[in-house]
């Protein structure tokens, strides 16, 4: 029976899967697969068969796509599914395919494994319990121990994670480690569980606002520096990821962020933690009520020229982040003049207007528009100019921008303009080829 919803998919598959095909030697044997044993959605070969309400059975992982992408109905009978969680595996049908599968394995045919049986909403809620337990008796060896065990969960399926998340585990664990962060002791008698802790928070972000705020306390916050400027690059990679989900409010209360997230950096892990330091470098730099002295404080600390060194070769999310990093540094008169001092800052921020995104270019011609606010300096018009950076404004408005991006590059150009014939040379790109209309 072919269904309506899927017919064209359904025939595609069943050319492609209908046969198993083995070749050995010269000869070709075409082995076909019973009906019996296929999912009646994909027409594969089932490897976790479950039965739903309405008796009909399919793999789980098709089954519960299919309920995913909204659909209350059985994809066989049309009628309701009563029960969109209670799936009860086959586990006859799943004997018999595992049997084919060895009776046909000298043709090359691989016996399906035995399924893991998926974690209950009530053996996620149990173990959090116990987790809090443990936690308040400050057994270390206990929660690592359940720790462990949600983290296997997790790994067997995403089906797991989201049961996981869905019952509460990122609040028991968030609890458990501002519980272990704040017992008075020092951090490495707990790093283990700490360290167990983070690395499962990461996969259950976004994190709640109540888990935030748990998490938002000066003793987890300073643990998580604390992990960041660590030497093993996992964890210092999971603290800079869960401290991105953290309030502003909350981090500018612990003093040594700002010198660890610059650390993080200079002495990049990679992508996975650059990206999550410079979104959260970003909300403290413009958060009004400090942004004064935190600006000052990053660039103290060498952050001008640390972004610098990233943008030179970081892909798109980077390039933005660190984009708007240099942006909002340049806001104090210190920033202006680490950027004005470093000889990379002017080819990076133009050679970034108009190739990496529309939010780039903006904070490009925004950092721009900062260094080339002091109409006294002749100098660096000059070397931009000879950098094309007239042409490339020229093109940002004709082929539009945000109203600020847009008088921000009108002023620059008329700035630029007056120092045109002082340039030595300009970029042969001055054509304007590319523009609609003649300037």
């Amino acid at each position: 029976m072919v269904l309506s919803w899927t017919k064209g998919r359904v025939f595609r598959r069943a050319r492609k899967g209908k046969e198993l095909k083995y070749s050995g030697g010269d000869m070709e044997i075409e082995i076909a697969i019973p009906t019996h044993f296929r999912c009646p959605v994909t027409l594969d070969m089932m490897k976790d068969p479950v039965t739903v309400s309405t008796g009909i059975t399919y793999d789980r992982d098709s089954i519960e796509k299919w309920i995913e992408s909204g659909n209350r109905t059985c994809p066989v009978t049309k009628t309701e599914l009563t029960s969109l969680d209670d799936m009860i595996p086959n586990h006859a049908i799943r004997r018999m395919i595992q049997d084919w599968c060895v009776e046909h394995r000298s043709h090359g045919i691989e016996r399906i494994p035995t399924p893991r049986i998926p974690v209950t909403p009530y053996e996620v809620a149990d173990t959090c319990t116990r987790i809090l337990s443990a936690a308040q008796h400050g057994d270390e060896n206990k929660c690592v121990e359940l720790v462990r065990k949600i983290k296997a969960w997790g790994k067997e399926s995403e089906r797991n994670k989201r049961c996981i998340v869905a019952n509460g585990a990122a609040l028991a664990l968030s609890n458990a480690f501002n519980s272990f962060s704040s017992r008075g002791l020092l951090i490495e008698k707990n790093v283990v569980v700490l360290d167990e802790i983070l690395g499962a928070l990461v996969w259950m972000r976004p994190l709640s606002e109540e888990g935030r705020s748990v998490l938002g306390s000066t003793s987890s916050i300073s643990c998580m520096v604390w992990f960041m400027n660590g030497k093993q690059l996992s964890t210092r990679q999971n603290a800079a990821l869960v401290l991105k989900e953290m309030h502003v409010e909350a981090l500018v209360k612990c003093v040594d962020v700002v010198e660890a997230l610059v650390n993080m950096i200079k002495e990049p892990v990679g992508n996975g933690s650059t990206k999550p330091c410079l979104s959260t470098i970003f909300n403290l730099v413009s958060y009004s009520s400090v942004r004064g002295v935190t600006c000052e404080r990053f660039v103290e600390l060498g952050l001008v020229d640390a972004v610098l060194e990233v943008l030179v070769d970081a892909e798109r999310g980077v390039c933005e982040k660190a984009l708007g990093v240099l942006d909002c540094v340049c806001d104090c008169k210190q920033g202006v003049q680490m950027a004005k001092a470093n000889a990379l800052t002017l080819p990076l921020v133009i050679k970034k207007l108009l190739r990496v995104s529309e939010l780039s270019s903006s904070f490009a011609v925004s950092v721009l528009w900062k260094l080339f606010c002091d109409k006294n300096e002749e100098g660096v018009l000059i070397e931009a100019l000879q950098m094309g950076v007239f042409h490339k404004l020229l093109v940002l408005l004709q082929v539009g921008c945000g109203e600020g991006t847009k008088e921000k590059a009108t002023e620059l150009l008329k700035l630029l303009n007056g120092c045109r014939s002082k340039a030595e040379c300009v970029d042969s790109s001055l054509d304007f080829k590319h523009l609609k209309k003649p300037f």
